[in-house]
């Protein structure tokens, strides 16, 4: 049998993602081995979860570096040395340098609450119900130097319903968010998909045309 996926997380908040990936590899659905829980706020509920769940936990305070760049340096150093084969971004808040991130292209997915390209950055569920939208979701993409701006692995699709709200809207999909990242992770895990320099998704060896979509905890062509 072949070794579980070593994997490293980084959250800056409660960790509820974190938390469906641990749930994921209880459960014996998801082959991984969470080598490190980083965060970049010492208060972060992520924290809290990988230390009841036993993995290893890391909290840096950016603050403590005289740039961005230096801060993220060292992170990836720390992350590198323990082994990880994948780095998760699951509500990482802080934006990257793309000098230090760039040994990690390829490695590195990130969980973004919208159907990127639409509404890279913050505020995703207000923008979407300003815009009028039908439907909203969310993305899992490999990390690149550009602004949620790398290839797009997988999504997932809901309506926009009357009497939506922010917190609402946000509250809905955080169920598919759930169902979407160990989803990718899994795939990962399996050796089924990999990253197509430059900008591009391979499942099976064959580069995606579209991005996968969720359908209900499998994602689908």
């Amino acid at each position: 049998m072949s070794s579980p996926l070593r994997i490293a997380v980084l959250a800056s908040g409660r960790g509820s993602n974190l938390q469906a990936l641990i749930a994921a590899r209880d459960a014996g659905t998801l082959p991984v081995e969470f080598v490190l829980v980083g965060s970049d706020k010492a208060s972060a509920g992520a924290l809290d979860l990988a230390q009841a769940a036993g993995i290893p936990r890391l909290a840096l305070n950016p603050k403590a570096y005289p740039s961005r760049r230096d801060f993220d340096l060292d992170l990836f150093a720390r992350i590198e040395a323990t082994g990880a084969e994948l780095l998760v971004l699951a509500g990482y808040m802080r934006i990257l340098d793309g000098e230090a991130l760039h040994p990690w292209v390829g490695r590195m997915i990130n969980i973004h609450p919208s159907l990127l390209p639409k509404y890279r950055g913050l505020h995703t569920h207000r923008r979407a119900l300003e815009a009028g939208d039908l439907e909203h979701g969310a993305s899992v993409h490999y990390v690149t130097a550009e602004l949620d701006g790398g290839p797009v692995i997988a999504q997932a699709r809901i309506g926009i319903e009357a009497g939506d709200h922010e917190d609402l809207l946000a509250q809905r999909l955080l169920a598919y968010e759930h169902r979407l990242l160990p989803a990718v992770v899994r795939l990962i895990a399996a050796s089924r998909l990999a990253y197509a320099a430059p900008d591009g998704v391979a499942l099976d060896g064959e580069r995606l045309s579209a991005p996968l979509e969720l359908r209900g905890d499998e994602l689908r062509r």
